[in-house]
C-alpha cells in the first residue's frame, strides 16, 4: 500500500483524507479479527484459524486488485484487515506453543521476520511496477497479495495442531503424536507432554466442549501475576504502534516528497533501501533473541528509535524551512528513517509478538494475546489515519519529535515492568510474573513441589555438578 496509495491518489483523484482512510482502514478492521481470534482459536484450533486468516486475505486481495472505484478498494481493504487481525495473533501464538523454551525467541520472532520480508518484497514490487500505467500498476501491487495467501492456506495441510490446544481439548494421544514429531527424542516428547498436562493452568471443564469459557471473567478479576501480564502485554503492543513505525512505512514516500524527492523510482528506491535495513536487523534480532534475552534488545531498540526519530525530526525541520533542500539534510533524513525501522526491527518488531504469545498461562493464552493485539491494531489504525492530518498541523518534523518523546516513555516502561522470559517454559510464566523481585532463578537452585523436582540449570553448568547429584535430579524429573 505504501507505493500503491500514491498511484491511487493520482489515478482516482482522491484527497489526503481519503488516502488516510484507505491506509488506516486495514488496521481499524483488523481490530475485529484480533478480538475474535482468541475465541476462534480456542474453539476450532490454531490450524483452522490460520486457514480462516489466509482465506480472508485472499478475498481481500482479489477485491482490491479488481477494484473499479475507491469504494471497492476500501471494501477489499476492510476484508483484508479482518484477516490481518487473525494472522497477527495466531502466527506467533501457534509458533510459541510448538517451540521448545531454548529456541522459542528465535522461532516466535519468525512471523515478524517474514512480515518484514513481505514489506521488502512489496517495496521491490512497487519499484518494479512503477513504470506501468497508473491504473494498472496499483492493481497489480495489491492483487498479487492473493498468491501468498493461497500458499498459506495450502501449507496448513502439512502443519501439526498445537499440542497445548490438544491437551486443553483432552486429546492427549493426539498431542503426544505431535510432540513426537517436533521433539528430538521420545523422552523429550514425553517430558514436554508431562509438563503441559501437569501445569496448573487447565481451566475447569477443559475437554472437547471447552471453547474458552470463563477467560474474560478471570481477566476482569485478575490475580496479581495475571494483572501484571495484562499490563505488560497491552503496554508493549500499545508502544509498538504508538512508535509510529507503521505510519513511517506507509507514508515514507510522502515524507521524502516533502523533502524534495519527486521521482517515483527514486521514492520507491528509498523504500527498498529502508526495507533491506529493516529485514537485516529483524534477522539479526531473531538470531540473538535467545542468547541476549528480550529485555536488552527491547531497551536498545526503543532508545535507538527515540534517537533516530530526533534525527528524522531535525532533518525534516531543516528541509521544511529551506528552499534549497541541502543534501546533508536529505541524507540525514534517509539515514534516520533507516535507523528508525532498523531499531524497531531489533526490539519492538519481533519481541512484541514473542512476548505477547509466551507470557499468558495456557488457559488464557489465546484470548490474552487477542486482547493485547487488539490494542495494537486500534492504536495502529488511529496513528495511520491521523498521521497526514496531524503532520499538516504541526509539520512532519513536529510529529517525529512527538514520536521520539513517546519512545523515551516506552523505554522507561519496559525497564520497570517487563521481566526477562528467556529460557523459561510457558508453564513457568505465572510464577515468573508473580515474583515482584524479577530475579533470575539461581543456576544451582532446586524448587520442590510435591513429588517433583525441577532443576533450573544452564547446560554447561550441569556437567560441572557431581555425578550423583545429576543422577538424583534426572531420576526425580523422570
Amino acid at each position: 500500500m505504501s507505493g500503491a496509495a500514491m498511484l491511487i491518489r493520482e489515478n482516482l483523484k482522491i484527497s489526503s483524507v481519503e488516502e488516510e482512510i484507505l491506509v488506516g482502514t486495514l488496521n481499524v478492521f483488523s481490530l475485529i479479527g484480533s478480538l475474535a481470534s482468541g475465541k476462534t482459536s480456542d474453539a476450532i484450533g490454531r490450524r483452522y484459524t490460520i486457514v480462516l486468516a489466509a482465506s480472508t486475505f485472499f478475498i481481500g486481495a482479489i477485491l482490491m486488485g479488481l477494484a473499479p472505484s475507491f469504494a471497492f478498494i476500501l471494501s477489499g481493504r476492510i476484508v483484508a484487515g479482518v484477516g490481518v487481525g487473525y494472522a497477527l495473533m495466531i502466527a506467533p501464538l501457534y509458533t510459541a506453543e510448538l517451540s521448545p523454551a531454548t529456541t522459542r525467541g528465535l522461532l516466535s520472532s519468525l512471523p515478524e521476520l517474514f512480515i518484514t520480508l513481505g514489506i521488502l518484497l512489496g517495496y521491490v514490487t512497487n519499484y518494479a511496477l512503477s513504470g506501468l500505467p497508473r491504473h494498472l500498476g496499483w492493481r497489480l501491487m495489491l492483487g498479487l497479495a492473493a498468491l501468498p495467501a493461497a500458499a498459506i492456506g495450502l501449507a496448513v495441510i502439512a502443519m501439526p495442531e498445537s499440542p497445548r490446544w490438544l491437551v486443553l481439548k483432552g486429546r492427549l494421544q493426539h498431542a503426544q503424536r505431535v510432540l513426537l514429531k517436533i521433539s528430538t527424542t521420545p523422552e523429550e516428547a514425553q517430558f514436554r507432554l508431562q509438563q503441559i498436562t501437569n501445569a496448573q493452568a487447565a481451566p475447569p471443564g477443559a475437554g472437547p466442549d471447552w471453547h474458552g469459557q470463563g477467560v474474560w471473567k478471570e481477566f476482569l478479576r485478575p490475580t496479581r501475576p495475571i494483572r501484571r501480564m495484562l499490563i505488560t502485554a497491552i503496554g508493549i503492543n500499545f508502544f509498538m504502534q504508538a512508535s509510529g513505525n507503521d505510519a513511517v512505512i506507509y507514508y515514507c514516500p510522502e515524507v521524502f516528497k516533502a523533502a524534495g524527492i519527486h521521482s517515483k523510482r527514486k521514492l520507491f528506491g528509498v523504500n527498498v533501501i529502508m526495507g533491506i535495513a529493516k529485514t537485516s536487523c529483524v534477522l539479526l534480532s531473531a538470531l540473538y533473541l535467545d542468547r541476549f534475552g528480550r529485555r536488552p534488545l527491547l531497551l536498545l531498540g526503543s532508545f535507538g528509535m527515540a534517537v533516530s526519530l530526533c534525527g528524522l525530526g531535525l532533518g525534516s525541520r531543516i528541509l521544511g524551512h529551506s528552499t534549497t533542500k541541502p543534501l546533508w539534510a536529505v541524507v540525514l533524513s534517509i539515514v534516520a528513517v533507516c535507523a528508525d525501522v532498523s531499531f524497531f526491527s531489533i526490539g519492538l518488531g519481533p519481541i512484541t509478538w514473542v512476548y505477547s504469545s509466551e507470557i499468558f498461562p495456557m488457559r488464557l493464552r489465546a484470548q490474552g494475546s487477542s486482547l493485547a493485539i487488539s490494542v495494537n491494531r486500534l492504536v495502529s489504525g488511529v496513528v495511520s489515519m491521523t498521521f497526514l492530518t496531524v503532520s499538516e498541523k504541526i509539520t512532519f518534523a513536529g510529529v517525529f519529535f512527538v514520536l521520539a518523546g513517546i519512545m523515551l516513555v516506552a523505554t522507561s516502561f519496559f525497564y520497570v515492568f517487563m521481566p526477562e522470559t528467556k529460557g523459561k517454559t510457558l508453564e513457568e510464566m505465572e510464577t515468573l510474573f508473580g515474583d515482584h523481585r524479577n530475579k533470575e532463578t539461581p543456576a544451582d537452585s532446586v524448587s520442590v513441589t510435591g513429588r517433583e523436582v525441577q532443576l533450573v540449570l544452564r547446560k554447561k553448568e550441569l556437567t560441572q555438578l557431581p555425578s550423583p547429584w545429576i543422577l538424583y535430579c534426572t531420576s526425580r524429573m523422570d
